[in-house]
């Protein structure tokens, strides 16, 4: 069963960051640069935090993964935005 995640990074090294954001962009969508919202089984869970942990520092450098449950209507409806709206989800489009 797929869940919804928030991930949201900070890293310290400007190289690490593009790398980070590159790998995300595999994963989920960007709700902001270093804010993804992703959709997951839980092997591709595993593989997302396999992969960030080849390229973070995790002496330096920080990821949260936010657990928003399986309901995605209901993680999406959760979410409040000051300024621009959050941008659309692409119907049709499976994350994986």
């Amino acid at each position: 069963m797929r869940r919804c995640y928030l991930v949201c990074y900070d890293i310290r090294d400007p190289k690490r960051l593009r790398s980070t954001h590159k790998t995300m962009k595999a994963y989920g969508e960007a709700w902001q640069y270093s804010v993804f919202y992703c959709t997951l089984k839980p092997i591709d869970r595993v593989r997302m935090e396999n992969a960030l942990r080849e390229v973070v520092n995790l002496k330096v450098d920080q990821v949260l993964i936010v657990d928003l449950g399986s309901n995605e209507e209901a993680a999406r409806e959760a979410a409040t935005t000051l300024g621009p709206a959050l941008p659309e989800q692409e119907s049709g489009v499976v994350v994986i």
